[in-house]
């Protein structure tokens, strides 16, 4: 985001909902991977309590949403865009009147699948952005009465996608590759920040430095495709993908601007209730990875602003830890609804307003091992104010702690640091008691599906090798 300091991206929407609403600046997912993220956005849970553990498997049919207790008590509510959750489909799901979407990710340019609009095949015209953006205007400007409404605009951006205009162009070092994988801009966007760069994460840098005391399997995912080395079966480019993010990023941008101008036409503004958010954060070369899955800053963290004049003071910086799991609640809340007492999210209505109440010190993140990406094991984490720590699960390798405080670019693991002992016993004691208290003491086990990425590049780095704390004569 613009105000954030990105040396180019420009955002003029976001920034104004900044200014004029209330920014969450330490705001955080508690799984970094598309359907896990959005189940918890939805349910308020963990998502070993809503078993969308990864991107093929649906949520459950008795797990609630927020938007069915919307729905339960009167409010119109309408979904526009990926769902994302089961794989290929976009049948209408529970908890939403009105329904938009697409099979899977999607396409940012027309496909032969198209869209289903409320239960009916529907081409697909345009930029997928701009093509949603003009479903939900519509749906907004067509409401007619007093009755409260709740829109859900979930757009495909930013996600990445085989480039329209050039399928096997570029560098795809593995044969069979349906091409190169890019985030795709409007037509109009295209070529914005040509000319602009942005800094060298210190951590992408295959030294021995980067990667002392670090994971073997950090340095061996490097040559993945989820690693800088062979990224999307690629020779991957920092300057090339970010550019081509902050282009893509632009339409979103837009789009948000569109909707808040229906809101003041229809003197809503001061009075709803905005949430914008990412289901993940990403990463650009930090520890030589990207994409997200991992407890790494990169991947956990998220933008995270509300809006609503009528209830917060515009410009409010809040910095207690804020997640995914919180919206739900904080919607209910919203609503003057009763936030049912076994979610693990808290709302974040008073935090906005100022208040000092009772929060989370400690935020769990989990994800767990898909056999489509074996490169990244199961791992848990807990993370406070100051300090990080991750365990991995099912995998020979060491655990992390960092100080985030003294070391925000998690450059200096901690784990076997001496003086750290204690703090590490008290993280790790803290992570178990969140487990047990919310019943995730397990790992979950699902039905293979999909193929495996799971291939490296003969030109690419080579693997890890076991430290010398193991080694033994």
């Amino acid at each position: 985001m613009g105000f954030m300091g990105h040396p180019y991206v420009q955002t003029p929407n976001l920034d104004q909902l900044a200014r004029r609403g209330v920014h969450f600046q330490n705001a955080f997912v508690t799984t970094s991977l598309c359907s896990p993220s959005r189940a918890s956005i939805l349910t308020g849970l963990y998502a070993h309590r809503h078993r969308v553990v990864d991107n093929n498997n649906v949520l459950p049919a008795d797990t609630l949403t927020f938007p069915q207790y919307l729905q339960w008590a009167g409010y119109e509510t309408a979904f526009i865009g990926k769902w994302h959750m089961g794989g290929e489909i976009d049948e209408r799901q529970r908890g939403f009147d009105h329904w938009v979407s697409f099979k899977g990710q999607g396409t940012y340019m027309p496909n032969p699948d198209g869209l289903n609009v409320n239960g009916k095949r529907v081409p697909q015209k345009g930029y997928i952005t701009d093509e949603l953006t003009e479903y939900a205007v519509d749906w907004l400007e067509g409401r007619q009465g007093q009755r409260p409404f709740m829109l859900y605009l979930s757009h495909k951006a930013l996600h990445v996608d085989v480039a329209p205009d050039a399928r096997g162009r570029g560098t795809a070092l593995l044969p069979g590759t349906e091409g190169r994988l890019e985030f795709v801009a409007a037509p109009r966007h295209k070529g914005k920040y040509r000319d602009r760069t942005v800094p060298v994460p210190k951590t992408m840098a295959d030294t021995p430095a980067n990667y002392e005391g670090k994971p073997m399997w950090v340095k061996n995912q490097r040559n993945s495709r989820l690693g800088v080395d062979f990224g999307d079966y690629t020779q991957w480019d920092l300057q090339e993908n970010s550019r081509q993010y902050a282009e893509t990023l632009l339409a979103v941008d837009e789009s948000l601007g569109r909707i808040l101008e229906v809101l003041r036409r229809r003197n809503w503004f001061d009075s709803t209730l905005i949430i914008y958010m990412g289901d993940n954060g990403s990463f650009f070369g930090e520890h030589g990875l990207i994409d997200k899955r991992a407890a790494y800053e990169g991947s956990m963290r998220i933008p995270l602003l509300v809006h609503c004049p009528e209830w917060f003071k515009g410009g409010t910086r809040v910095t207690q830890l804020a997640a995914n799991i919180d919206v739900a609640p904080t919607v209910l809340e919203s609503a003057g609804l009763r936030v049912p007492a076994n979610l693990d999210g808290g709302s974040l209505i008073r935090l906005a307003r100022g208040e000092t109440i009772p929060w989370r010190r400690f935020l769990l993140y989990e994800y767990f091992w898909e056999r489509n990406f074996p490169m990244i094991p199961s791992m848990h984490a807990i993370r406070g104010e100051q300090y990080k720590f991750i365990r991995y699960h099912g995998i020979w390798d060491t655990d992390e702690m960092y100080d985030l405080q003294a070391d925000p670019q998690e450059t200096q693991n901690l784990i076997r640091d001496p003086k750290h002992q204690p703090m590490a016993e008290t993280l790790r004691q803290e992570l178990f008691k969140t487990l047990a208290s919310t019943d995730g003491l397990f790992i979950p086990l699902q039905p293979d599906r999909g193929k495996q990425l799971n291939h490296r590049w003969v030109k690419g780095s080579k693997p890890a090798h076991f430290p010398s704390y193991l080694m033994r004569e």
